[in-house]
C-alpha cells in the first residue's frame, strides 16, 4: 500500500483489494461506520456494474486519478476514445490540462443584468457533453437560473421552473446558481473514498473512474451544484463536443456525480467558460483572482459584492455583484 497519508490508499496485491481503503471495497467501513446500509449499497455499485458488464475489470481496478503515471493516463484516455468511437460514432480527443502556476480562478455574476434568458445553462449542456433527452431539456446542466422578486434575495420563494421565453419580468430578478468552487469546500470532505478534490487554481474536480455514486457530496453541497448520472447520459452522435479532458467534459458514465469545473478544458488552455461567453448582456466574469490588473479582481475590489450563503462559511470563489 501507498503510505503517504496525502494520498488515496491503492492496493498493489490481491490480498489488499479487501481492505476498507480501497474504493471497490469501501462497502467494508462504510457498513460499519455512518452511512449504515446506504454506504454498503453505494460501495456494492462498482461490483455491479463489474457483473452487469458496464465496466472492465481494468476499469474496476484501476488507479486513483492523482497515482496514474502519464503512460497509465495516456493509455486510458485513448481507450475511452476509442470506446466513445465505437458507442456514438465520434472519436473525441480527451487532454489532461493541469492547473497553470500562478492562477487562481473566480468569476463573478451581476445580478443587475442578469436577464434569466438562460443561454449560459444551454451552452453548459453543450460545452460539457452532458445528457439530455430534447433540445430544451436542462434538468442535469450546471447552471440554475433562478427567479426572484425584486428587493429581496430570498431563495425560499425562488422559481426555476419560469418560462425563459418571457424575461425579464418587470418585477423580477434572475440569479443563476452553479458550483462555488469552494475553498472549505463540503463536498470535498465527505467523500469516502477521495474521487472528488481542490485543485491548486481552486478547481474542484472529480475523478469519475474513482467515484461509487454514493452521492454524499450532492448532500453536502448547499449551492446544489452536483449532478448524478442515474442511467446512460443521452447523448446524439451529432450533440457531442469532441475536445474534451479528463477530468472536466468526456463523457461520463452511469452511476456517478458530476459538476461545473469553470470549463477547465478552456479555461486552463486561455479561453474563457463556456456560460460567459454566450451571455447577451455581459454579465459574467471570470479570471484570475492572483492577477491584481484582472477584471475579476476589479470587480471584487470596487463593487457591491454578495456572497450566497455565506452564513455556511464555505469560502467561495463565485460572487455575485451589482452596478449601483
Amino acid at each position: 500500500m501507498n503510505n503517504d497519508p496525502g494520498q488515496p490508499q491503492v492496493p498493489r496485491t490481491l490480498e489488499e483489494v479487501f481492505r476498507p481503503q480501497n474504493r471497490r471495497t469501501f462497502l467494508k467501513g462504510a457498513a460499519a461506520t455512518v452511512a449504515g446500509m446506504a454506504g454498503l449499497v453505494a460501495a456494492l455499485k462498482p461490483l455491479l456494474a463489474l457483473e452487469r458488464g458496464e465496466i472492465t475489470l481494468d476499469d474496476l481496478l484501476q488507479r486513483h486519478y492523482r497515482q496514474l503515471t502519464p503512460g497509465d493516463l495516456q493509455r486510458i484516455m485513448a481507450a475511452l476514445e476509442t470506446k466513445c468511437q465505437q458507442e456514438r460514432g465520434v472519436r473525441p480527443t480527451i487532454r489532461d490540462l493541469k492547473p497553470m502556476d500562478g492562477v487562481e480562478f473566480g468569476y463573478a455574476l451581476n445580478l443587475t443584468r442578469c436577464i434569466g434568458c438562460r443561454r449560459c445553462a444551454h451552452a453548459c449542456l453543450k460545452e460539457n457533453n452532458q445528457s439530455r433527452e430534447r433540445p430544451d431539456d436542462i434538468e442535469m446542466s450546471y447552471i440554475r437560473v433562478l427567479e426572484l422578486n425584486k428587493g429581496a434575495i430570498n431563495l425560499e420563494t425562488s422559481n426555476v421552473y419560469y418560462d425563459a421565453a418571457q424575461v425579464p419580468q418587470p418585477d423580477k430578478y434572475y440569479m443563476p446558481v452553479q458550483c462555488h468552487q469552494c475553498r472549505q469546500s463540503p463536498c470535498t470532505k465527505v467523500c469516502p473514498v477521495q474521487a472528488t478534490w481542490q485543485e491548486q487554481d481552486g478547481i474542484v474536480v472529480v475523478d469519475y473512474n474513482w467515484c461509487i455514486g454514493c452521492r454524499y457530496c450532492m448532500a453536502a453541497c448547499p449551492y446544489d451544484a452536483r449532478r448524478f448520472n442515474y442511467k446512460k447520459p443521452a447523448l446524439q452522435k451529432e450533440q457531442i463536443n469532441p475536445n474534451q479532458d479528463y477530468l472536466s467534459n468526456r463523457i461520463r458514465p452511469k452511476g456517478v456525480v458530476e459538476k461545473c469545473t469553470f470549463c477547465l478544458q478552456r479555461t486552463r488552455d486561455g479561453r474563457y467558460p463556456a456560460c460567459l461567453e454566450v451571455c447577451p448582456t455581459g454579465a459574467r466574469v471570470f479570471g484570475n483572482l492572483l492577477d491584481p490588473e484582472s477584471e475579476i479582481h476589479y470587480v471584487l475590489k470596487n463593487k457591491r459584492v454578495y456572497v450566497l450563503k455565506e452564513e455556511v462559511g464555505t469560502l467561495p470563489r463565485f460572487y455575485y455583484f451589482f452596478d449601483t
